[in-house]
């Protein structure tokens, strides 16, 4: 019998190289100019272009891309990165250690009994298994399914314990926005109270200390128009619901949750978005800040 695959060559390595930055105020052209002296400008931006290059181990082709101390620059030399794509998921920033996504709408943090398949969890799973059959991806904290914005996700399990066990240190700050209904009188404002969840599995406030967990919403009023409030929100403690449960207190329920007391969903989903998250790195101690544009149909609700 003939073996067909004795003749087949085991598939060669990229050939990847990477280097450290070791100063602030470059960009990545500029850089990759100095790295790549024995080869011409035009060759360079070539490369640029078909996504030879990634800075922290995310593939980019934009050639002002500003480099800070420690950035991690590789290049392969003999063909493109896997660029991530997906329609309900963005790949922010990715290192060996952690990824960091702007999740849409709709979409599960991660899986239950009866959905598995389409979660941010099962997405960038199949994403990191595609260089590495064996690599594995962790949750650290979730999103409710009809919040968007950013999520922190980890792909070693000591990026996952260094964050999850010192969790409010290691955060340096979540911002929210949201749109709610009707507008709210006050600039700013904080409120407190004692989340606990019903039999339908209703998160509600209480004022008794024994009956649920301490809950600390810190809001500012950006912008009032057409009945919405455009507001900016931070987070003392992180509860299931609690942004939703608070703006139901504060009465002015978040623009399509009808489940808090919503009355209308004039854009078919629910206005809230993590906007900002800043942390610091589990394994490099580096402070990470990341950073969205509120979404376009919150502010076309506001102009």
């Amino acid at each position: 019998m003939v073996n067909n695959n004795q003749n087949k060559r085991p598939a060669r390595p990229d050939n990847i190289k990477t280097w450290t930055v070791k100063e602030d105020s470059t960009t990545l052209l500029e850089y990759m100019y100095g790295i790549l002296s024995d080869h011409t400008k035009s060759k360079v931006k070539s490369m640029l272009k078909h996504n030879q290059f990634a800075v922290n181990s995310m593939p980019t082709s934009q050639f002002d891309l500003p480099l800070q101390q420690g950035d991690k620059v590789s290049v392969n030399f003999d063909k493109s990165f896997k660029v991530f794509t997906n329609p309900r998921v963005r790949l922010v920033y990715e290192d060996e250690h952690i990824l960091v996504i702007n999740k849409g709408y709709g979409v599960l943090s991660m899986g239950t009994d009866k959905v598995k398949d389409g979660t941010a969890y099962s997405i960038m799973r199949e994403y990191v298994k595609y260089s590495n059959p064996q690599a594995k991806v962790f949750i650290v904290h979730r999103l409710d399914r009809d919040t968007s914005g950013l999520m922190m996700i980890a792909k070693t399990m000591e990026a996952k314990d260094g964050m999850q066990h010192n969790w409010n240190n290691m955060v340096l700050n979540r911002k929210y926005v949201a749109v709610v209904e009707g507008v709210v009188e006050q600039e700013n404002g904080t409120i407190k109270s004692y989340l606990a969840e019903n039999s339908q599995f209703e998160v509600y406030s209480t004022q008794d200390p024994s009956a649920g967990q301490l809950a600390v919403t810190r809001y500012k009023k950006l912008k009032t128009n057409n009945g919405y409030s455009l507001l900016e929100l931070e987070l003392d403690t992180g509860r299931k619901n609690q942004i939703r449960v608070h703006m139901k207190d504060l009465e002015h329920p978040i623009v399509g949750d009808r489940k808090y007391g919503a009355k209308n969903s004039p854009i078919n989903r629910l206005a809230l978005h993590a906007q900002t998250l800043r942390f610091v790195h589990p394994i490099t101690q580096r402070e990470m800040n990341f950073e969205t544009p509120i979404p376009a149909k919150f502010m076309a609700l506001i102009k």
